[in-house]
């Protein structure tokens, strides 16, 4: 029997709206080519392109963007959270992310597990400093918290030099180790992905 497909939802965090460049939304549209390359259907949003409210609520009222958000996320099999380093943490907008998501602790599927059970999460990060190693730890740390599971070398990254201005999206071409680091973990969350699609996490 064929196999459904694979679905990813890329949420990138930079502080920069659309149509503006972002070294963030470049590596996250690197990572989805790779799943992509998987036969993963991939979708990506720029999350300063939308008005999510702070809180941790589901829903938190009128003009709040995120339950659209929200049921992209609950539709995808990987989801992808993408940020840049700012003063040696993720952006506030990965934050958000992280403090939005925080709802689903309480939320729970047909089996009484909670909704992210059975869900895929890489990250990516890119900065002009050191700080990769420490951003995607707390990313790691939320996302597992709220029922993610991140695959072996799950995520990808690119920092520059301390003290110098050159950005991910100013390089002539991606450095090979990140473009191998990249693929790894795309190629190690699809397997994860469909693994946890046959067999799902058992419920109490």
């Amino acid at each position: 029997m064929e196999e459904t497909k694979l679905n990813a939802l890329a949420l990138v965090c930079t502080l920069t709206p659309s149509p503006k460049p972002s070294s963030s939304e470049l590596l996250a549209r690197q990572v989805i080519t790779q799943l992509s390359r998987q036969d993963v259907e991939c979708e990506l949003l720029r999350v300063a392109d939308h008005d999510v409210n702070p809180g941790v609520q589901k829903d938190m009222g009128e003009g709040d963007a995120w339950p659209s958000i929200r049921a992209k996320v609950l539709e995808a099999d990987i989801l992808v959270l993408a940020t840049l380093i700012w003063l040696g943490h993720p952006a506030s907008l990965a934050q958000r992310v992280l403090e939005r998501l925080d709802a689903e602790l309480s939320e729970t599927d047909e089996a009484g597990r909670p909704s992210m059970f059975d869900k895929v999460a890489l990250v990516a990060v890119v900065g002009n400093e050191d700080g990769a190693h420490h951003v995607t730890a707390e990313l790691y740390q939320g996302l597992g918290d709220v029922g993610f599971s991140i695959p072996a070398q799950g995520s990808t990254y690119w920092v520059g030099e301390a003290m110098h201005g050159t950005d991910f999206q100013d390089l002539p071409e991606t450095p090979e180790v990140t473009a191998t680091t990249t693929a790894t973990a795309a190629r190690n969350a699809v397997h994860l992905a469909r693994l946890l699609r046959r067999g799902p996490y058992p419920a109490r």
